[in-house]
């Protein structure tokens, strides 16, 4: 029994292997930091995911995973193949680009979540308190965010900044011989 294999069937193969090594780093970088987290916190796992998602909610945290992990990915390809490195720099500026607007929008959401809270409950003397509290949660939600996902995109647009910078040099350096 013989296979036919088209010669589109080795880059599909690594692109799929490529993407499952992916998951597994972003994973194991997650398990890491929730490890980690815990040691230092003494916190337990539910404390931890309650923690994150009073913080964050599970539509940023959802949103911001894939984000990040698009933008893992294209600098996994950047790394591995020099051939599009043109489109997975873009790719990963693009989806640094993303996580910087999530935070902004998550943010400004936030801030509009806690002042709507206020034009929805009269003020007097008795519930001043109550209403404070619904406004720092909400903006507790706005500004970790920003707190999360600015640097987290900062970090990722230079990583990826400089690999294309080394490219670059390379280039040059190939082209003068």
């Amino acid at each position: 029994m013989s296979t036919i294999t088209s010669p589109n069937a080795r880059p599909l193969r690594s692109n799929i292997l490529s993407g499952i090594r992916s998951i597994y780093w972003i994973l194991g970088s997650i398990i890491i930091v929730i490890a980690m987290t815990s040691f230092i916190t003494k916190m337990s796992l539910v404390e931890i995911m309650t923690l994150v998602n009073q913080h964050f909610g599970i539509t940023f945290v959802c949103l911001f995973m894939l984000l990040v992990s698009i933008a893992l990915y294209a600098m996994q390809q950047l790394y591995r193949s020099v051939d599009n490195s043109t489109y997975w720099s873009e790719v990963g500026l693009q989806t640094a680009n993303g996580i910087s607007t999530l935070a902004l929008t998550f943010t400004l959401f936030g801030i509009s979540m806690g002042i709507g809270s206020l034009s929805d409950q009269p003020l007097s003397q008795g519930n001043v308190e109550n209403v404070i509290s619904e406004l720092t949660a909400q903006f507790s939600i706005a500004f970790m965010t920003t707190v999360v996902g600015l640097p987290t995109a900062a970090l990722l647009r230079a990583i990826i900044s400089v690999r294309m910078a080394k490219y670059a040099i390379n280039q040059e350096s190939t082209h003068v011989r």
